[in-house]
């Protein structure tokens, strides 16, 4: 089920960013790319408009039902998605533990959100994805956590060359 792969995938990320000093985490490997902050930051703003969504499509009447779409290849870092602006990370230096906190907060959200609604709703409704186009809204649960693990990898990347295991 997806919460035990979505916990687990979080589980890696939180080791991964534990691992960093507060300047580490702040820092930017090189201009092009996130700092481990602003990866987290991203997840923040993804989840929250995913959440949005799956609430508007919820009280949305006429919400589109949808095909399951293979949104397990969103994991695959070879092909590029450039963020959406809403989702673009903001360059304020922050804690580690104020980031996590922050991603745990909205992944309660998430979850308090699937365990109160009817699986039959979830199923017959949908929310635009920028690629897969309709996503049933039971599908977006599981997509936070393949959407995780996409970022966990750059994350990964980006740790080894701030501590210079380029």
């Amino acid at each position: 089920m997806f919460i035990e792969k979505n916990n687990e995938i979080r589980k890696h990320l939180f080791e991964q960013i534990d691992s960093l000093t507060i300047e580490q985490f702040n820092e930017k490997p090189d201009d092009a790319s996130w700092s481990p902050k602003e990866i987290i930051d991203h997840l923040v703003k993804m989840e929250l408009t995913i959440i949005k969504g799956i609430k508007k499509e919820l009280a949305n009447p006429t919400s589109p039902s949808a095909k399951k779409k293979p949104i397990q290849l969103s994991t695959l870092r070879i092909v590029k998605v450039k963020a959406p602006t809403y989702t673009v990370p903001s360059s304020e230096y922050k804690r580690t533990e104020e980031m996590k906190a922050q991603l745990h907060q909205v992944r309660i959200e998430l979850l308090t959100i699937y365990k109160s609604n009817d699986l039959s709703i979830l199923k017959e409704k949908s929310l635009k994805h920028p690629i897969f186009g309709q996503v049933p809204l039971i599908q977006w649960f599981a997509f936070t956590g393949l959407h995780e693990k996409r970022h966990a990898k750059q994350l990964e990347k980006t740790i080894e060359k701030i501590k210079g295991h380029k």
